[in-house]
C-alpha cells in the first residue's frame, strides 16, 4: 500500500503524521476501545459523507461513547485535512477511542476526554489488468465477534482472516457461518443468480456497509433484480457472479473461490454494467459541493 500523506489531525490540530503522539494509557491501545469510518475522496470530495458519520455515530453509541463532534465538527476536519494534503482522490481514516485514564480499568467505563484522529492517504485504483481478470477470493469461518454491526477498532480476527488470503495468494476471505454466507474480511459480498443481485441481510454479524447501499441504488437506476435475502454457501459457490464492495475497492469481480472459476471465470455481464454506474457516479459527483 502506498504510504498516507503527510498531514493528520489529533485532538485539536493538523500536525505532521509521523509527529502525532497519544499516551500508552489511551483506552484505544489498551483495549481497542473505539471505533472509525474509512471515507473515499474523489476530486477532493468525501464520498457519501453523511452515511459515513451516521455510520460512527451509530458505532459509538453502541459502545456508549459520546460522539465528540457534530457533523458539522467532522466536516470541518475533512475538509481541512483534505486540503492540507492536496486534494484529489484519497481516502481519510477516523478514529474515535475513548480517551487516556491514568491506570487500566476494565469498569465503569470512565467520563474522560476521548481521543480524535484522523489522517489520509492516496486512493488505491486497480489497473486494467485487474479489472479484466476479477479477483481470486477464499472462504473460511467466520470466527469473529458477536457485533460485527459496530466498526470497532478491534479488528485482530479480521487481520487474522484477511492473513489467510494472502497466504493463499488471494485477494480476500469471504466469511461463512453455520452454512450462510456474511461477508468478506474488509468487505461486503454481494452474489448474482440468474441476473439477480442477492445480498445477505444486515443483522448483529455483519457490518451495515456504504458500498452495499451504493450497489443497491445502482441496481434500481439500472433496473438490475436485487433482493437482501440469507445467502447459503451452495448459492455462493453456484453463483454466476461474486462481487466485493468496500470503501477504497469500490466493487470487484471475484473470478475464483477456493481456486475455482466463478462463473466463466471473468467478470461477469452484470458486474460490468455495475462497475460502470459506479464509476459514473463517482465522475458526477466528484468535485461538487458537499
Amino acid at each position: 500500500m502506498a504510504e498516507p500523506l503527510p498531514t493528520a489531525y489529533l485532538n485539536g490540530s493538523f500536525l505532521p503524521l509521523r509527529e502525532a503522539r497519544i499516551s500508552p494509557l489511551d483506552r484505544g491501545f489498551l483495549f481497542a476501545d473505539g471505533a472509525y469510518e474509512v471515507v473515499p475522496v474523489f476530486g477532493g470530495r468525501p464520498f457519501r459523507f453523511g452515511p459515513h458519520f451516521a455510520r460512527l455515530a451509530r458505532s459509538l453509541a453502541e459502545i456508549r461513547m459520546r460522539e465528540p463532534l457534530d457533523l458539522e465538527g467532522w466536516r470541518t476536519i475533512c475538509r481541512e485535512l483534505i486540503a492540507a494534503n492536496g486534494g484529489g482522490d484519497q481516502y481519510l481514516y477516523v478514529q474515535v477511542t475513548r480517551g487516556a485514564e491514568y491506570g487500566r480499568n476494565h469498569a465503569p467505563l470512565p467520563d474522560i476526554e476521548p481521543t480524535v484522529f484522523a489522517y489520509a492517504a492516496p486512493l488505491p485504483r486497480p489497473d486494467a489488468q485487474q479489472l479484466a481478470t476479477g479477483a481470486a477470493c477464499i472462504t473460511a469461518a467466520d470466527t469473529r465477534w458477536a457485533r460485527c454491526d459496530i466498526k470497532s477498532v478491534a479488528l485482530l480476527p479480521n487481520i487474522l482472516l484477511r492473513q489467510l488470503a494472502v497466504d493463499a495468494g488471494a485477494a480476500e476471505t469471504i466469511l461463512l457461518r453455520d452454512g450462510w454466507l456474511m461477508e468478506a474480511s474488509a468487505s461486503a459480498v454481494h452474489v448474482v443468480v440468474d441476473g439477480e443481485v442477492l445480498t445477505p441481510p444486515n443483522s448483529t454479524r455483519i457490518l451495515p456497509s456504504t458500498t452495499r447501499s451504493v450497489v443497491e441504488e445502482l441496481m434500481l437506476e439500472l433496473g438490475v433484480p436485487h433482493r437482501t435475502t440469507p445467502v447459503a454457501e451452495a448459492t455462493l459457490r453456484a453463483a454466476d457472479e461474486i462481487w466485493l464492495g468496500a470503501a477504497t475497492r469500490d466493487i470487484t469481480s471475484v473470478t475464483r473461490l477456493d481456486g475455482q472459476p466463478v462463473g466463466a471465470g471473468v467478470p461477469g455481464p452484470v458486474w460490468q454494467r455495475a462497475h460502470r454506474g459506479f464509476r459514473q457516479l463517482v465522475t458526477r459527483v466528484a468535485g461538487t459541493p458537499w
